[in-house]
């Protein structure tokens, strides 16, 4: 009997497909081996083989994310300044494939250095916290948190934008600035780091203690106030001013407040007040007061040992024996070793204090080896772009502003504008690049939910966005304003504290951490370096003694702004309680 062979389309894909969704567990794992004495071998797994193309397609997903992060924070500033300086002032952009690389490096510094931060430094500093409490006594703790905030200083992506500005300074106009910004560069950003350390050390023992804060800013405001008052009184220390403000904001970036900011809070919970929801605010308001403190008593203590025409002299004499510039001291070679010494001392320190006097083992070692390499391969790219482009764009962009009202010799046919309308115009471009550069910003986004939920929804997560973007745009138009029309710094600043001061007496302690801290976050990696160098391009632009002070109104702005929003909202709140008592008395009455 002959057989049909045939098999219908229909059941040939069924049983092509039927099994495809049954896996057997046996086929999973391997087979179990013995030995000769029956013993059961232990299993070595294989290694798994993957090609190029298998490790892009396993990395894609996940690097994509991590690139547009920064992509969305870096782009829009970028964008804006190119169609400005096109369509409104009229200008080329003047390298422009060389700026687009720097900032194609920037974007990929910056996803390699957080990326690493989070994989790399931040398990260092949660394990510090949770351990140094535990084995070392209390003064041990402050020493240590008191090193690592001026470790984090050097670490900063934006302290390299001051290091680079005293390019920008003429020494016959500023003396004492210049000196601070040149010869005295390294012990400048030493102070700075010593102000962020003591910072961290009074914020850990805040944390432990559970002090307020307001009693800790009054104390603090005194001695800046104080002595901002006196230096303003001398026409060569008023110029260090901007400076020693500008010092504040750059400390707040993405390496300091989530690694001291992880060990304190590390600490307070090993202290028992880890539960406390404001338990995380403050360190960031000290770290931004007490670097200014120190700057100025770094400028004092310049002005006691060296006049101005000594600094002048000094400085014309090693400018007439300059010889070659070593290959570090000059790009790219200060780039790649300044990203060099911004982690691997931290890192060292880090390694003693865990190893020598925690005698801990580092958690997953290799991944945190891996996330420090991934920090200082960032840094250095990082670096590169922040003087290819993102500063190159920021400098030429602030340089070229002051044409749309006074006449530039780079710029053809300058004044662009009328008197009035170019003013305008400068002033409307520095506020909009600070309303938009504070938007954008990640840290305001996760600051807005925290604050959504401490406040149990009565101060809206896009209120306080709005309020601290408001605060830091109208800060960056002052700062503009100070520079063209050479108002001293003093007469903007500590009028601004004085209101701040006044809000801060009739504010409950909630809104007085959030309003405080909220300065620190509109300082980012990519907003410093971009304002900072369009602030010194503007004064170089038109001439003034110095271009600081623009990043000092931006931190002063929104904390005015926030306080006085939280104001208006308890006021609301209050008044909201009061009529459903009127009504609730009425109906009892009825």
């Amino acid at each position: 009997m002959a057989t049909d062979d045939s098999l219908s389309f229909s059941r040939y894909t069924r049983e092509l497909n039927v099994h495809l969704d049954q896996v057997s567990y046996n086929e999973m794992i391997p087979a179990i081996e013995f030995d000769e004495q029956g013993n059961e071998k232990p299993h070595k797994p294989t290694a798994i083989a993957a090609g190029s193309g298998d490790i892009y397609r396993l990395l894609k997903p996940y690097l994509s994310v991590r690139f547009n992060d920064q992509f969305r924070a870096v782009t829009p500033l970028a964008i804006y300044l190119v169609l400005f300086q096109i369509f409104i002032l009229r200008q080329s952009i003047a390298d422009s494939s060389i700026i687009t690389a720097g900032l194609l490096a920037v974007i990929c510094g910056l996803m390699l250095f957080m990326e690493g931060l989070k994989v790399g430094l931040m398990p260092f500093g949660e394990a510090l916290g949770i351990s140094l409490p535990a084995k070392a006594k209390l003064l041990t703790v402050v020493v240590v948190v008191f090193l690592l905030g001026i470790g984090v200083t050097f670490a900063e992506p934006a302290i390299g934008a001051l290091q680079t500005a005293g390019s920008l300074v003429d020494v016959n106009q500023a003396p004492y600035l210049y000196f601070l910004l040149t010869q005295w560069a390294g012990t400048l950003v030493l102070s700075v780091g010593v102000g962020v350390g003591l910072a961290a050390a009074l914020g850990t023992i805040r944390f432990i203690y559970g002090w307020s804060l307001k009693p800790l800013i009054y104390l603090t405001l005194v001695p800046v106030l104080c002595i901002s008052i006196y230096m303003a009184l001398d026409p060569e220390l008023s110029k260090v001013l901007g400076l020693a403000f500008d010092c504040g904001a750059v400390t707040t970036g993405p390496v300091t407040v989530p690694l001291v900011l992880s060990l304190g809070i590390g600490i307070a919970r090993a202290a028992g007040r880890g539960s406390d929801s404001l338990s995380g605010f403050g360190i960031v308001t000290l770290a931004s007061l007490f670097p200014i403190v120190a700057v100025m008593i770094l400028a004092l203590t310049l002005s006691m040992s060296y006049s101005p025409s000594e600094i002048i002299a000094a400085s014309t004499m090693s400018q007439a024996a300059a010889t070659q510039i070593p290959w570090y001291e000059s790009t790219p070679g200060i780039e790649i070793v300044g990203g060099v010494r911004a982690i691997v001392p931290l890192v060292i320190f880090l390694l003693l204090v865990m190893v020598l006097l925690l005698k801990e083992r580092i958690p997953h070692a290799k991944i945190v080896s891996f996330g420090i390499f991934l920090c200082v391969i960032g840094m250095i790219v990082f670096n590169l772009g922040l003087s290819y482009g993102l500063s190159k764009l920021g400098g030429q962009s602030g340089g070229l502003v002051p044409a749309a009202f006074t006449n530039l010799e780079t710029v053809a046919d300058s004044p662009l504008y009328t008197l009035s309308l170019g003013l305008f115009i400068a002033m409307a471009f520095a506020w909009v690049l600070g309303f938009g550069a504070t938007l954008a910003e990640p840290a305001l986004n996760a600051l807005g939910m925290t604050v959504e939920s401490l406040t149990s929804g009565s101060f809206k997560k896009s209120t306080l966005m709005y309020a601290v973007s408001l605060g830091v745009a109208c800060g960056i138009s002052l700062g503009v304003a100070k520079i063209i029309f050479e108002i001293p710094i003093a007469y903007l600043l500590v009028p601004g504290y004085l209101i701040a001061i006044i809000l801060t007496h009739f504010s409950n302690e909630e809104y007085v951490n959030i309003a405080w801290d909220s300065a620190g976050v509109t300082t980012g990696p990519v907003t410093v370096p971009l304002v900072l160098a369009m602030g010194l391009g503007f004064g170089n632009a038109i001439g003034a003694v110095e271009g600081f002070g623009i990043l000092s109104m931006a931190s002063i702005g929104p904390i005015i702004a926030v306080l006085s929003t939280g104001l208006y909202i308890r006021w609301k709140i209050s008044k909201s309680h009061v009529v459903s008592d009127d009504s609730l008395e009425t109906l009892e009455v009825v």
